[in-house]
């Protein structure tokens, strides 16, 4: 009688706790995917800034028009999105209108955030909501009038932006579609890869060709085999995006940031997919570039230069000496059209990412104080036209240019 009675307690019990414990598990899964989303769309590069908590705001981000603040979105309910309601974050992911009608400034890339699905989007909000609250009050908007009346971004989302989310390609495989839908949508690729109108806007036939982007540049990374990853194995970039070090060159700047806070986290299939879709983007480049003359006058210089300053790391052949020191020869960054990022780092130096994978970080030290605008210009052109690359020689207001913007 003890046991029956013990068995039908039990039994009772069990069926009182397992719908809770369902619910428990899936919200925890839930919770686990929306962690997952935040790895993918890079939240915690722009919202948390060097030495603060996490997610509770970010440094300022100097933008064309201005510098802006990223705010706080822990659920701290006075400064952070602790106020907010599902529906409200939902819908300034798919449309940049938030919180009480506040339109947010497309430096929060809404333009690519409204690819994501309904349960990504669900996924990240359960997990934001779980986050250490932060009281951290942040005055995001910080530009000069008149781009500080948001009303404005009406007009500037009628002429440059799309809601809706990512739709599949049938025509092509899962795992092309896969990585479209992360390099569109969560990965926001766009946003510092593809060059910009006057208006801040994406350049209309110019998608993930290149940009600008505080002081260094955001490289070609469609299918060209030139100046973008066409001549890259699948593996050398997944390899690349997850340890930081690619077959020929190391990631520096905005985008080591990027390798350490997104992509060295993100699922090998993610990574293989991602990089399916990149080779398969078409290089629609009409333009043919012939290397200088060994003989100009200019690569006669930045040879001397070179052999003095550069060649005991990079090697007289531009090989370089993986993992820590990249190759030069045939190496995209420094063939984009662009020298921005090779002036940058010749001039102010630079540190690798530091990952699992690669724990060291490779640097490359600053050389502003031995060298001259014109050193610079004339190495930087070598470089360029040497070993088998080929780019537009680089000038002195080039580089006094990228000096002066730091």
């Amino acid at each position: 009688m003890r046991h029956s009675l013990a068995l039908l307690v039990t039994t009772a019990m069990c069926s009182v706790l397992s719908p809770w414990l369902a619910s428990a598990a899936d919200q925890a899964d839930q919770i686990s995917r929306g962690q997952y989303q935040a790895i993918l769309g890079d939240c915690a590069a722009c919202h948390t800034k060097p030495g603060g908590q996490p997610l509770a705001g970010g440094a300022p981000l100097e933008t064309p028009f201005g510098p802006l603040v990223p705010p706080n979105i822990t659920p701290d309910l006075e400064t952070g999105i602790g106020s907010w309601t599902a529906e409200e974050f939902k819908t300034m992911m798919r449309t940049g209108i938030g919180h009480g009608g506040k339109r947010l400034y497309p430096a929060m890339p809404y333009p690519a955030y409204t690819k994501m699905s309904d349960r990504d989007v669900s996924d990240l909000w359960q997990y934001l909501t779980t986050v250490q609250p932060v009281k951290n009050e942040v005055e995001a908007n910080q530009l000069p009038f008149p781009f500080n009346i948001r009303l404005s971004l009406f007009g500037w989302n009628l002429l440059n932006f799309t809601e809706g989310a990512y739709q599949a390609d049938p025509s092509r495989s899962d795992e092309w579609n896969r990585g479209a839908y992360l390099v569109t949508g969560a990965g926001h690729c766009s946003t510092c890869h593809t060059p910009k109108t006057i208006m801040g806007a994406d350049q209309d036939g110019q998608f993930l060709k290149g940009s600008s982007l505080q002081g260094w540049y955001a490289p070609d990374i469609t299918g060209g085999s030139h100046a973008g990853v066409g001549s890259w194995t699948s593996d050398e970039i997944v390899t690349y995006l997850k340890t930081g070090v690619g077959t020929k060159t190391i990631a520096s700047g905005p985008m080591a940031e990027a390798i350490e806070n997104s992509t060295s986290k993100m699922e090998d299939a993610d990574l293989a997919a991602i990089a399916a879709y990149l080779k398969s983007l078409p290089d629609d480049s009409k333009a043919t570039i012939a290397a200088l003359s060994a003989n100009d006058p200019r690569m006669i210089a930045g040879q001397a230069i070179y052999r003095d300053n550069c060649s005991a790391c990079h090697s007289a052949d531009g090989k370089g000496a993986m993992p820590l020191f990249p190759a030069l020869s045939g190496n995209q960054i420094v063939q984009q059209g662009s020298p921005e990022t090779p002036a940058h780092l010749v001039l102010f130096g630079s540190q690798g990412a530091q990952t699992d994978a690669r724990p060291t970080k490779p640097s490359m030290p600053a050389l502003a104080w031995r060298l001259s605008d014109k050193q610079v210009a004339d190495v930087l052109t070598y470089v360029r036209n040497s070993w088998g690359n080929a780019a537009p020689a680089v000038t002195e207001s080039d580089i006094k240019e990228t000096r002066e913007s730091r």
